[in-house]
């Protein structure tokens, strides 16, 4: 691959974002790439989970511009850039049932920012930020942003971060429930790792039936949502990892789940 690195250990994918001289700013290759990454992780059942960060002092600038400027005199359609590069990457990461998890190393800016915040558990140096960037440049926030920002931060602020492109520095992404925890950036990446990996030994089947439940309840009533954790209960219960787990609680010894 040209801009993504791939490493795996102990059942983590690790996907890194490699164009550090700028800041892994996305262009469509980059984004394809990332996507069949995904795609990798998800067909293969040894890889249990996934840690996504950048290379350099970066987690990713959003979009390069490059690839979106007028070309001999004709504006790209932004919506296909859209809908052909980031969209896919957000329903990858968030249809993916395994833990995603994210260490922003530097700055997270437009697509990068939302990017992030699409993970399952996001890490953060104390060096990070995160920034809507789009109203700079007279665009929307994309990558899921008019979606997940203010389901996090609540309507009034997913406004003001989007119309006003403030920074957000760590801290104050932690305050506001952007972020999981933050860390000094030596520790980040070990951090992050662990966590990954930690959640890579687990019941990653009844884990991402976790995921399911929380994508659907985003757009359901609560009616809707018990009678949904029922079914996704029932098949959590039928699963090889429950009967472990419960064997493992009677037996007193530590468990050994197959994500299956």
């Amino acid at each position: 691959m040209q801009h993504i690195l791939f490493e795996v250990a102990e059942g983590v994918a690790k996907i890194t974002l490699n164009r550090p001289d700028v800041l892994n700013s996305f262009t469509q290759t980059m984004a394809r790439e990332l996507r069949q990454s995904l795609e990798r992780v998800a067909g293969d059942s040894q890889l249990r989970a996934v840690l996504l960060t950048g290379a350099g002092r970066g987690f990713c600038a959003g979009q390069d511009l490059a690839e979106a400027i007028p070309h001999e005199g004709e504006m790209p359609d932004l919506g296909d850039i859209v809908r052909g590069s980031y969209n896919p990457v957000i329903r990858a990461i968030r249809t993916l049932e395994k833990p995603v998890v994210c260490a922003v190393n530097g700055v997270a800016a437009g697509a990068g920012a939302n990017l992030a915040l699409a993970c399952d558990i996001v890490f953060a140096a104390s060096t990070a930020s995160f920034i809507q960037s789009f109203a700079k440049i007279g665009l929307i926030p994309d990558s899921g942003g008019t979606f997940i920002l203010p389901r996090i931060v609540g309507l009034q602020r997913a406004t003001a971060l989007a119309m006003l492109a403030e920074k957000v520095p760590a801290d104050q992404a932690l305050a506001w429930g952007m972020v999981y925890k933050v860390c000094e950036p030596i520790e980040l990446l070990p951090a992050a790792l662990a966590t990954a990996k930690y959640l890579a030994t687990q019941p990653t089947a009844g884990l991402g039936l976790i995921k399911r439940g929380f994508n659907r309840s985003l757009g359901v009533d609560l009616e809707s949502q018990l009678d949904y954790e029922e079914e996704l209960q029932r098949e959590a219960g039928r699963s090889a990892d429950y009967v472990e787990g419960v064997a493992a609680f009677l037996e007193k010894r530590k468990p050994e789940f197959r994500g299956a």
